[in-house]
């Protein structure tokens, strides 16, 4: 389409991670759009960036994929970088959790970023250019007793992404699973955990996160785990039993 701009579509970029990368690509020189549902925070950002416009949209209802990115093509746009950040945890047992809850955490985690990068891919395929980041976890490396639907969404992200990784490769698309450990954002005071146990002492901060997570991209790994001790604990459930692994994550208290 001429006349068309390129941009990095952010999504939950209204806190945590996503604040990071509006800041991280607005230095890199990118013309950002911002999507999240809070709309005074991310107006704001927006604001202070400069180069950036936001979107208000709940990413975890019905046809809201398809939304934005008709929002964003009537704006003149198309995406070359997206940045599939929104996503939530719950702590709790799967038969105790509100079930509609659940069900939204999988329609945000793994639904709105399936439904983005099939949306963008066509176009980057043609162009023969363009990036997918999605944000995975260390949670995706094992299963989650007590936090089981977002460990098993994550690990949806890191198999999803792996594959997309290999499908487009040829295309010149640049597309990376971004596995952080604990981090400090708003994440653990969403999913009920808050300030305790491990999270706390074994955080990263975000910026790191958000650098270690770009700069694999720019490598095209297919795969970034941040952090010695997360690449250690990513790496040894390939060879810890599955019952082990299993006991081990359902005795972490969070």
């Amino acid at each position: 389409m001429s006349g068309t701009q390129n941009i990095a579509l952010i999504t939950g970029a209204s806190a945590g991670l996503g604040v990071e990368f509006a800041k991280a690509l607005a230095k890199r020189g990118h013309r950002l759009v911002l999507a999240a549902r809070r709309k005074e925070r991310l107006e704001a950002l927006a604001a202070e960036l400069g180069n950036a416009r936001a979107v208000t949209i709940d990413l975890a209802a019905a046809g809201s994929a398809v939304k934005l990115m008709a929002e964003i093509e009537a704006a003149g746009e198309r995406v070359e970088l997206l940045v599939n950040n929104a996503g939530f945890g719950l702590r709790g047992a799967v038969a105790e959790l509100d079930a509609a809850r659940q069900r939204e955490m999988v329609d945000l985690n793994i639904g709105s970023l399936t439904d983005l990068c099939r949306a963008v891919l066509p176009g980057m395929i043609e162009r023969r250019s363009g990036a997918i980041l999605n944000v995975a976890s260390t949670a995706a490396f094992q299963p989650g007793p007590n936090m089981a639907v977002y460990f098993a969404t994550k690990a949806f992200v890191l198999s999803f992404t792996q594959a997309l990784h290999e499908e487009v490769r040829g295309y010149g698309i640049k597309v990376t699973a971004l596995c952080p450990g604990p981090t400090r954002t708003e994440f653990g005071a969403v999913a009920g955990f808050g300030d305790n146990g491990a999270f706390d002492r074994f955080a990263a901060d975000a910026q790191s996160v958000v650098r270690a997570g770009l700069e694999g991209l720019d490598r095209n790994r297919a795969v970034v785990v941040p952090g010695l001790l997360n690449k250690v604990g990513a790496a040894s459930t390939r060879f810890v039993p599955r019952a082990w692994v299993r006991k081990i994550a359902g005795a972490i208290k969070y």
